[in-house]
């Protein structure tokens, strides 16, 4: 059986115009996808003792994720603010609460057990990257994060790194991709949304075009690609069909709300003048 284990953020995902969250994070939502594609998933990060906490926790225990290493502290846990146009999500306004942490030994030991680790770029835990490394494979989501320097530091120590395409061309992502082989990365996804995905290696790429589909939500499809990607890698699948079952992954996702659901209503209650503030914001908007 496939093993993966993810280490880093959590959040849960406030939508306002519909007064619902939902558990998320590029971490936690790669964790629970490896765990529904039919993997070994835990996740180790960090939540608050609160009821946002309580809806992670519930979340990640239904889906069968191992969660020896989740930690509950005091203090909130993080949140996302989400509006959408168009069915795309839209970043309004984020807290990272307690989600910020501390690798202990334990959990590099614990580590050691997976295949494979993820980290995302969000994360904040960088300067752990080369011990996670040293325990096992690793997978590194850079998202939109650009600096050459970054990818210098990151690439040496990547089984899998993934790019954002996001806002820049073909010529542009060729390079970026060639850069992170070029330093030690094994292989190179770059998501490019409706245009479909490419995956590098350092002697051939490999193209899918995405599969469209009317789309409720697009939050979490990328991750949902990254994680059937490196599930594919470690299961010795070619490459070109890692990419189709990527590809029909991720169009699932866009048809439910939440990257992963679990949806429960926004305590507006408990909500700060700056969250609630941030929800006339939506509801001007309209952004539903």
């Amino acid at each position: 059986m496939v093993k993966i284990a993810a280490i880093g953020d959590n959040v849960v995902d406030c939508y306002l115009a519909r007064g619902e969250m939902y558990p998320g994070g590029n971490c936690l939502n790669v964790s629970v996808y490896v765990s529904r594609f039919g993997g070994r998933s835990a996740y180790v990060g960090a939540i608050g003792k609160d009821r946002a906490g309580d809806l992670i926790d519930a979340a990640l225990a239904s889906e069968r994720v191992d969660v020896t290493r989740l930690r509950r502290l005091e203090g909130p846990t993080a949140y996302c603010l989400i509006g959408h146009r168009n069915a795309d999500r839209i970043f309004l306004d984020f807290d990272l609460g307690v989600s910020m942490f501390t690798p202990t030994q334990e959990d590099l030991d614990f580590l050691s057990a997976f295949q494979a680790v993820h980290i995302g770029q969000s994360s904040g835990l960088d300067p752990w990257v080369a011990a996670v490394s040293s325990k096992s494979l690793l997978s590194y989501d850079f998202s939109t994060r650009r600096e050459p320097e970054h990818r210098r530091e990151i690439g040496p120590h990547c089984y899998l790194a993934s790019v954002s395409g996001e806002g820049l061309d073909d010529k542009e992502l060729a390079a970026l991709a060639a850069e992170l082989l070029g330093c030690g990365s094994k292989w190179v996804l770059v998501t490019r949304g409706r245009a479909g995905a490419v995956l590098h290696s350092d002697t051939v790429s490999y193209r899918s075009p995405a599969r469209l589909v009317e789309a409720i939500d697009t939050l979490g499809a990328g991750d949902t690609f990254i994680a059937r990607t490196l599930f594919g890698l470690l299961s010795e699948e070619a490459p070109q069909d890692i990419l189709g079952h990527a590809a029909e992954a991720a169009a699932a996702t866009c048809q439910y709300y939440g990257a992963i659901g679990h949806a429960t209503a926004i305590d507006i209650g408990k909500m700060t003048p700056e969250v609630l503030r941030a929800a006339r914001h939506v509801q001007d908007r309209k952004t539903v």
